[in-house]
């Protein structure tokens, strides 16, 4: 990870406390403080910081692709793609616009990627994270 990785880190936090933070994403004040001096953490509470704090891996571990993981779940030129090609089949088909379809997918990425190993859909979870859909 390079040195930026403190950076990212505090805009991850934003507003939110150390000490909340660090209970959001399951881990110590202490481990939190020491990564925002400068300590970088290993993949796997790297990995536990991004998936608390929905956030990409790839952003959170290099700067690099989106901050929030919802970002990445639509690719807006393959939607294009596909609407077109669904324009081509079936010319009378209506479909949302490109906003409304964009949110639908991200939700579904979003439950199809937090379902349970019993099935169980956390619909509360899934609205906090459409607090961040308008955002992205």
């Amino acid at each position: 990870m390079d040195a930026g990785f403190a950076t990212r880190l505090r805009i991850l936090m934003g507003e939110m406390s150390v000490s909340a933070f660090a209970r959001k994403v399951g881990l110590g004040e202490a481990l939190i403080r020491k990564y925002l001096k400068g300590a970088e953490p290993g993949f796997a509470k790297a990995n536990q910081i991004a998936m608390a704090a929905n956030c990409s891996l790839e952003w959170l571990a290099t700067g690099c692709g989106y901050l929030y993981r919802q970002a990445e779940v639509v690719d807006r030129a393959a939607l294009q793609g596909a609407s077109e090609l669904l324009r081509e089949q079936a010319p009378a088909t209506v479909l949302p616009d490109e906003e409304t379809l964009v949110k639908l997918l991200a939700y579904y990425q979003f439950l199809r990627s937090h379902k349970r190993a019993d099935g169980f859909l956390d619909l509360a979870m899934a609205r906090q994270f459409g607090k961040h859909l308008d955002e992205a």
